[in-house]
């Protein structure tokens, strides 16, 4: 016994599939760069109102990077600024300093929204 299965509209389906793979990078820089922006807002208020280390707050920041098709962020204290070389002793404590996390809870928040955020990238790249 032979089976015949025939299939329709693969031209299209290709197409669509293309168009979704040429806008996925770009519209993925957004989707990233929205989800570091909330974690460095977050990370910043957690991290305000401490006694010690006023400026910190201010050190932390973010970069997004595109390498071919992989966007990423990295978000958290630039050493250079006024107290940003506290973040690993802020966000873990020490000996004698209990943590004051701030950058994990923000990551912690955004997480279920990037994931969203990524999920609904996809249905929009393929229904456009």
């Amino acid at each position: 016994m032979k089976v015949t299965v025939t299939s329709d509209g693969l031209n299209e389906l290709r197409a669509v599939l293309e168009s979704a793979a040429d806008d996925a990078v770009d519209e993925g820089r957004k989707v990233v760069s929205k989800g570091a922006l909330n974690i460095k807002k977050d990370a910043r208020r957690f991290a305000s109102g401490i006694a010690h280390a006023p400026a910190y707050p201010s050190a932390i920041g973010y970069d997004v990077r595109t390498a071919g098709t992989t966007v990423s962020a990295e978000i958290g204290p630039d050493k250079a600024k006024r107290q940003g070389a506290l973040g690993n002793i802020l966000e873990y404590g020490t000996v004698k300093n209990a943590p004051y996390a701030h950058l994990g809870p923000a990551l912690d928040i955004e997480s279920p929204r990037f994931v969203a955020a990524v999920e609904q990238l996809g249905v929009d790249l393929l229904e456009d």
